[in-house]
C-alpha cells in the first residue's frame, strides 16, 4: 500500500492534535464563570481572578520546563512514540480536571496537562523537519499552527455550548476522551521516518530528501548536518536569536489564549454564554494569519528568496500588522471592535511565529532540532509565566492599557532578535 502526499496527512493530524490541545486548555478560562461560582462563591472578583491567575502560571511554568524536556525527548525516541507519550498524558490530565475542588487541585492537573502539552511544539518542528523539503517548511509549519487557531474557534462556542447539557466537570472528561481517540490515526499512519516509511511513494521520498539537501549550503547526507551537542548549540549567538525571538513573541498570543474570556467578563459584563458568541472571533485571524505567513514564505522562496531574506520579512510583516493594533486595544470602543483588533494582532502573530518556528530547522541538522526547539519554547513560556503574573496587578482597576502596550514592545524585541542575533539565516557549520 502507498499513499500519495504522505507528508500532507501527517501534518494534518499534527494539526488536528494542535486543535485538541487548544480545547483542552482553552476549557478553564471558558467555563471559569461557572467554576468561581460552583468553587469560589465567597471570593471578590480580584480574589477569583488572581485565583485564575495563579492556577494559570503554574500551568504554563510547567509548560515552559515540558518544552525543553519534550524537546529532548523527541530528539530520542523520535515523533512517533513522543506523540503518544506527550498527547496521552494531556488527554488523561484534562479529564482529572473534573476532579478539582480547589485552587490546589486545579494547580497540579494544570502542571500535569502543562508538560504533557508542551510536547506538541518541539514535535511538531521536528516532524516538519523530517517530513517537508526546506521550501515547505513555513507553510507546514503555517498548517500545523492553523490548528492553534482552529482550536480557539472551534473551543470557545464550543465549550459554550456544552454548558448547556453537561456540567464542567463533564465536559472536561469529554474533551479528554477525544484526545486519546487521536491516537488511534496516529499509530497507524505515523509507521516510521519518510526514508523508511512503507506507504511513501518513492517520488514523495526523494522529492522531501533532495529538498532537505538542496537547501542554501546544505550538507550532502545526515552524517555531515551539524547537530551540535547542548553545549556548543548555546553557544552559538543564532541558537539566542531564535531564544530571544521566542521568548518576546509568545507571550502576545498567549495573553490572548489565556484572558480574552477574562477580559470579555471583566470589561463588558460577558457570561460564558456571551463569551461563547463573541470570544472565537480573534481566532479567525489567527487562522487566516498561519495561512498567509506559510503560503507568503513559499511564494518568496519558490521566486527565487534566500531563506534569509523570506524568514526576516515574514517574521517583521506580522510584528509590524501587531505593533499598531496592540496600541489600538488601549481605547477599543465596544466588544466587537475589540474582537476585530484582536484578530487583527493574531493575523500577525502567527504570520510571525510560523517562521520564527522553522529557524530551529533553517539552522541546525535533525537531531539538534528538537532540543533548540524545547530551549526556545522553555524560555517563551517563561516570559508567559512573568507577564501573566502582572496581568491581575497592571489590571485591577479592570484597565489593560499598560499590558497591550507590554505586547508591542515585545513584537519590536522579537522582530530586532533576529535581525541583530541571525545575521544570515542558512544552515550553521562547526565552528
Amino acid at each position: 500500500m502507498q499513499l500519495k502526499g504522505l507528508r500532507w496527512w501527517v501534518i494534518a493530524l499534527i494539526a488536528l492534535a494542535t486543535v485538541i490541545n487548544y480545547i483542552d486548555r482553552q476549557a478553564l478560562s471558558v467555563l471559569w464563570p461557572d467554576i468561581v461560582e460552583d468553587l469560589f462563591p465567597d471570593e471578590t472578583a480580584l480574589e477569583r481572578k488572581q485565583i485564575y491567575a495563579n492556577i494559570t502560571v503554574v500551568f504554563i511554568f510547567s509548560y515552559a520546563f515540558g518544552q525543553a524536556i519534550f524537546g529532548k525527548i523527541f530528539d530520542w525516541v523520535g515523533t512517533r512514540i513522543g506523540f503518544v507519550l506527550s498527547i496521552g498524558v494531556w488527554s488523561i490530565a484534562t479529564a482529572l480536571h473534573a476532579f478539582a475542588q480547589g485552587m490546589l487541585s486545579f494547580s497540579i492537573f494544570r502542571a500535569i496537562l502543562g508538560v504533557a502539552e508542551a510536547g506538541n511544539w518541539p514535535g511538531a518542528t521536528k516532524s516538519n523537519a523530517e517530513w517537508f523539503p526546506s521550501r515547505e517548511r513555513a507553510l507546514a509549519q503555517g498548517i500545523f499552527n492553523s490548528g492553534a487557531a482552529i482550536g480557539g474557534i472551534i473551543s470557545i462556542p464550543l465549550i459554550a455550548y456544552m454548558t448547556v447539557f453537561f456540567s464542567w466537570q463533564m465536559i472536561f472528561v469529554v474533551i479528554g476522551l477525544i484526545g486519546l481517540l487521536w491516537l488511534i490515526p496516529w499509530l497507524i499512519l505515523v509507521k516510521a521516518p519518510p526514508k523508511s516509511h512503507p506507504w511513501i511513494t518513492a517520488e514523495e521520498r526523494e522529492y522531501i530528501l533532495t529538498g532537505q539537501r538542496s537547501s542554501e549550503n546544505a550538507p550532502l547526507c545526515d552524517e555531515e548536518e551539524y547537530s551540535p551537542s547542548t553545549g556548543e548549540l548555546l553557544s552559538r549567538k543564532q541558537s539566542w536569536g531564535v531564544i530571544i525571538a521566542s521568548a518576546a513573541i509568545d507571550p502576545i498570543w498567549w495573553l490572548f489564549v489565556a484572558w480574552t474570556p477574562i477580559y470579555l467578563n471583566e470589561v463588558y459584563g460577558m457570561d460564558v454564554k456571551s463569551i461563547g458568541l463573541y470570544g472565537w472571533v480573534p481566532y479567525v485571524g489567527a487562522m487566516f494569519g498561519a495561512w498567509f505567513g506559510g503560503l507568503l514564505a513559499q511564494n518568496r522562496i519558490k521566486s527565487g528568496w534566500t531563506v534569509d531574506k523570506t524568514r526576516k520579512l515574514t517574521i517583521s510583516l506580522g510584528c509590524l500588522i501587531m505593533l499598531p493594533a496592540l496600541l489600538a486595544m488601549a481605547n477599543p470602543g465596544g466588544p466587537t471592535t475589540a474582537v476585530l483588533i484582536m484578530a487583527v494582532i493574531l493575523f500577525g502573530f502567527q504570520t510571525s511565529i510560523g517562521n520564527v518556528q522553522t529557524l530551529p530547522s533553517d539552522l541546525y541538522g535533525k537531531k539538534a532540532v528538537g532540543t533548540l526547539a524545547g530551549f526556545s519554547g522553555m524560555a517563551a513560556k517563561l516570559a508567559v509565566v512573568g507577564l501573566t503574573s502582572l496581568v491581575p496587578i497592571l489590571t485591577a482597576d479592570g484597565n489593560y492599557t499598560t499590558v497591550f502596550a507590554i505586547g508591542a514592545s515585545l513584537a519590536v524585541i522579537a522582530m530586532l532578535a533576529v535581525w541583530v542575533l541571525i545575521p544570515k539565516i542558512a544552515p550553521l557549520q562547526k565552528l
